[in-house]
């Protein structure tokens, strides 16, 4: 649980009983392979799925197969938590990379926002989050160029991986295919790496091995008009 603590405390304080109350959830752990379905669209899940290790996404098919990547996950997020009180899924979560997962029932998760109403609230707040990345997400689909959607996403995943100790000196792991971030930013893989090949030649970044380094992170916040309040961290060091 120390990633979901963790998570939790990037965004609002715990005290030691209610990380003590978060410790004692029951789990069940699961190793999945990469690219790997979690929950699927029209399943009605009884548990919510904590990121342990690795990444995940949550997309949505169209019938001819195209895909609309809304979000990606790292260690410590619980990307269904509307699960909770929204019962049928209406999009998929899927791993991106090997991962283990940690499903924690509903029942209990209701049992201890009962027995500790803060926490409640805090999930709420995380749920308000979520929503508050989505709006973002979808200004950068409508009104940002391809260069400033990916480098305000390039500065959102900085933020967040650094907020739960994942990134330092602007640089992280990536393990983001060139299809999911096209499938992500609505953009094609030739364009995707045309975008990729222009952050670079502007020296913006280097992308290599699976690691992102952001080599100008002021001029990359400039581009992408990059404010962080809407991630609510508070722990920001490179903001």
């Amino acid at each position: 649980m120390a990633m979901l603590i963790r998570k939790l405390e990037s965004i609002a304080s715990l005290s030691d009983e209610q990380r003590q109350a978060i410790e004692r959830l029951p789990l069940r752990t699961h190793t999945l392979a990469a690219r790997q379905d979690i929950v699927r669209d029209g399943d009605k899940p009884g548990h919510c799925c904590l990121i342990l290790d690795g990444w995940a996404c949550r997309y949505k098919l169209l019938g001819d197969g195209r895909r609309q990547i809304f979000s990606f996950h790292i260690p410590g997020d619980v990307p269904d938590l509307q699960s909770l009180h929204i019962h049928t899924m209406d999009h998929s979560l899927a791993t991106m990379t090997k991962a283990t997962v940690a499903l924690i029932p509903h029942e209990s998760l209701h049992e201890l926002t009962l027995r500790h109403p803060d926490l409640g609230t805090l999930f709420w707040r995380e749920t308000l989050i979520d929503a508050a990345i989505f709006r973002e997400w979808m200004v950068g689909l409508g009104r940002r160029s391809a260069f400033e959607h990916m480098a305000h996403l390039f500065c959102e995943l900085y933020l967040t991986l650094q907020a739960v100790g994942l990134a330092e000196n602007y640089r992280c792991r990536l393990p983001i295919a060139q299809l999911d971030l096209g499938d992500a930013l609505g953009l094609t893989s030739v364009h995707v790496n045309r975008v990729l090949r222009d952050m670079r030649g502007r020296a913006l970044i280097t992308l290599r091995s699976q690691t992102l380094v952001i080599e100008a992170w002021e001029e990359l916040v400039r581009i992408a008009q990059f404010d962080p309040t809407y991630l609510n961290l508070e722990r920001r060091a490179a903001a």
